[in-house]
């Protein structure tokens, strides 16, 4: 398990998985009452969504991909699970999204329409700057704004400074303290950190500047507001200072981090607003604020991990004391999750948005899967196949029902995952840095094209999972403004994060190596991130199964819960224990901290009429995996049974083993598949294994090669897809050939991470 920092590696490739530990916990406390999203009694709900991508290259300002997306991602949200009418959600989209386009649709939409009691939610995606505070608020004497389409940076721009029209922190103080309502919302997707391309994502933010000056109009705006509000100079200072105006005020980074617009598969989002709106997808309704962005904040920053650079969100609010716990955008809806819905209908052909699918399993959103839809109550009551998906928008077909329970749809209908269907041959996406010469980089397309199931890529086209290039000078000052240790020679080629403000340990080689042999070199390395990213891709469905089973860690010791997961759609479970014990350290990302040495415990709770089949899985910091269970080489597939409401804890106590926390220090996940379909093929590999390590006949855990694990993985697949089909039979629809079919009323898969450290 190397030492790699916090943002490195394989740090939890399914963002939201390494948090289900405590997101289930805070959702199943929740209670389950469900019903439809209903307009309830609580006034009128007003939103203003702006997002800009297209900023001109005159402005000086760089184009971003992701905004737009936000804003309809946030659309959908509101109009579908919290009931707001359409005609009361307002975008404002690129040229549209002028400074006076903001500020008079802020005033003519929500601050003129709103009233007492009305909810209000104010969204913005954009980029970010920091202007001159002649107050000096902040220590750096520096106010965050937002920049309009039309923020025209000064010439000259960052070397000489200059006057600027984007809208500082103080006017968006003064709009919210206009507002009728104290039921305010405020959603701030951007930074002010610097712009710019860092790798494979773009940074919502100016370039770094702190010549910046707000122009005569936004003084003279503000005093206006002063004015209407009778507020003297003075008052403003005072109030702003205290706190935020009025409601929550969401910001998706710390004010010196990155705001990241990232690309997730075919299409580009906020990196915040895509898990803020996909986390909400996947709730009941009734979790009070802080704790849910407390919640996506950890998300947030697993994802940041995974593509190499600090994103934590932060959430200041001035609440009414009345209710100091409101709910999510002060509305406390009653709903099922769901992964989609349906927004058009055409006889039984529908158009649908799946705004609540994780970003790791959008891959096996392509190749006809299949929904159920579902009741108000959240009864399957049919099935839904999609045909074909273009980013979160699709296009599918009723193709069986319930007896007929539903004879036409509606819009507005949910949808949960019933089967995925992941690619026979997924492959692992490696950007090519684009420092190196063409030369160079097409001699690194050409060796990793000989190598199966590697896919180089050029960069901000698409996801990849990491880059290869070359350390230079300025990389490597970089990577030391950053801390980063046991940093690679200038010269040497490796692998970077996506945004190659990390690097992966032990991947770059000696100084005058070639590119071909440095490719050749990296073969096995790049296999064993390929086998994770394909178990990965099933671990997207911890909150779509149906399986009722629980799985802690645990000290072993005094087994003392280190985090505890299970799929919230299959067990009605209500605990009151926490993830992390008291006594146990926990690191920034809300990880248990284990010391070399700590002894752990696996123990799975079969909640099921049924038996199932179980494997574990761990990786370690630097790719390895090691099979913990099954561990009786010698025996038949029985071995990997748990029996219906029985209770296994690995190891047992005649086991030849103890689990360990040991090296490499670092980030290592523990990854439990359930199945109620047996595991032959996938545990015949791993016979096959321990009898060529030696060990057949023992009852220990197995650590494989790079080659064997994916061999492993793809036979792990094999099986859970054999289960799948045969449930299909004589059902009116089948999966494709060329995929692999994940049925979520047959299979669990679920992570826990944890950070080993040093004794």
């Amino acid at each position: 398990m190397s030492y790699i920092k916090r943002r490195q590696f394989l740090q939890f490739s399914a963002s939201t998985l390494a948090t289900l530990g405590l997101s289930q916990l805070d959702i199943m406390q929740q209670g389950h009452n469900l019903g439809k999203v209903l307009a309830q009694n609580t006034g009128r709900k007003l939103a203003l969504l702006v997002g800009i991508n297209q900023y001109p290259q005159s402005t000086g300002l760089k184009p971003l991909s992701g905004c737009v997306t936000d804003v309809r991602l946030q659309q959908e949200l509101l109009i579908h699970r919290f009931g707001f009418k359409a005609e009361d959600v307002m975008t404002v989209t690129n040229q549209q999204a002028t400074r006076e386009g903001i500020l008079s649709k802020f005033e003519q939409h929500l601050i003129n329409q709103a009233r007492p009691g009305d909810v209000v939610v104010f969204h913005f995606s954009g980029h970010g700057s920091r202007l001159y505070d002649r107050d000096g608020d902040a220590p750096d004497g520096l106010n965050s704004a937002l920049v309009p389409v039309d923020g025209r940076l000064p010439e000259g721009y960052p070397f000489q400074g200059g006057f600027v029209n984007h809208i500082m922190g103080h006017t968006l103080f003064l709009l919210m303290s206009a507002l009728k309502t104290e039921n305010v919302t405020v959603v701030l997707d951007c930074c002010h950190s610097g712009g710019g391309k860092r790798g494979n994502l773009r940074v919502r933010a100016v370039d770094d500047g702190e010549l910046l000056k707000p122009s005569l109009e936004e003084l003279l705006y503000q005093a206006q507001w002063w004015d209407k509000l009778g507020m003297s100079r003075q008052e403003f200072i005072q109030k702003r200072r205290q706190t935020v105006a009025k409601g929550v005020v969401i910001a998706s980074a710390r004010r010196e981090q990155l705001a990241a617009d990232l690309p997730f598969g075919d299409f580009h989002a906020g990196a915040f607003t895509y898990l803020l709106t996909q986390y909400i997808w996947q709730q009941v309704g009734k979790e009070p604020i802080n704790r849910a962005i407390a919640n996506v904040g950890r998300s947030t920053k697993i994802l940041a991990s995974r593509e190499g650079y600090y994103q934590d969100p932060e959430i200041e609010s001035n609440l009414n004391p009345q209710n100091p716990h409101p709910p999510l955008y002060f509305f406390p809806f009653q709903a099922i999750p769901a992964e989609a819905v349906i927004t058009q209908v055409n006889n039984n052909q529908a158009q649908l948005w799946l705004g609540g699918i994780d970003s790791q399993s959008l891959e096996a959103f392509t190749n006809n899967p299949l929904f159920s839809v579902v009741d108000a109550q959240g009864n399957e009551v049919g099935w839904l196949k999609l045909d074909s998906r273009q980013g979160l928008e699709g296009k599918g077909t009723l193709v069986n029902t319930r007896n007929g329970a539903i004879q036409n749809l509606q819009p507005g209908t949910l949808l949960q995952e019933r089967i995925r269907s992941i690619p026979n041959n997924p492959t692992l996406k490696i950007g090519i840095d684009e420092s190196l010469n063409q030369k160079t980089a097409q001699q690194a397309i050409q060796a990793m094209q000989a190598i199966k199931r590697i896919e180089p890529t050029a960069l901000g086209k698409q996801e990849v999972q990491y880059i290869f290039g070359q350390m230079t000078a300025n990389k490597l000052q970089q990577l030391q403004k950053l801390k980063i240790s046991n940093l690679p020679k200038v010269g040497s080629f490796g692998l970077f994060l996506p945004s190659q403000d990390q690097i992966i340990p032990k991947s770059f080689g000696e100084v005058g190596e070639s590119v071909t042999d440095a490719v050749k070199r990296l073969q096995p390395k790049l296999q064993s991130l390929l086998a994770a990213r394909v178990v990965k891709q099933i671990l997207g469905n911890t909150n779509s199964s149906r399986l009722n089973v629980t799985v802690s860690m645990n000290i072993a010791d005094s087994n003392e819960l280190l985090a505890e997961t299970f799929p919230v759609r299959g067990t009605n479970k209500k605990s009151n224990s926490s993830t992390s014990a008291a006594s146990v350290k926990v690191s920034e990302s809300g990880l248990s901290q284990l010391s070399l040495g700590t002894k752990i415990a696996f123990k799975i709770q079969n909640n099921e009429s049924q038996p199932l089949y179980l494997s574990i899985l761990v990786i370690d910091a630097e790719g390895t995996m090691t099979v913990i269970f099954p561990n009786n080489w010698s025996a038949s597939e029985d071995a990997a049974l748990i029996e219906a409401n029985q209770t296994q804890l690995i190891p047992q106590f005649d086991d030849e083993f103890v689990l360990t926390a040991a090296e490499p220090l670092g980030v290592s996940e523990a990854l439990i598949i359930a199945s109620t379909s047996p595991l032959r093929t996938s545990l015949q590999a791993l016979q096959k294994i321990a009898s060529l390590a030696g060990v057949s006949n023992t009852r220990q855990p197995i650590s494989t090669k790079p080659d064997q694990i994916l061999d492993v993985t793809n036979k792990l697949l094999d099986d859970l897809d054999t289960g799948t089909r045969s449930a299909l039979r004589g059902q009116e629809v089948t999966l494709p050939s060329g995929v692999r079919g994940i049925d979520t009323q047959k299979l669990a898969a679920m992570a826990i991470a944890f950070e080993v450290v040093p004794s």
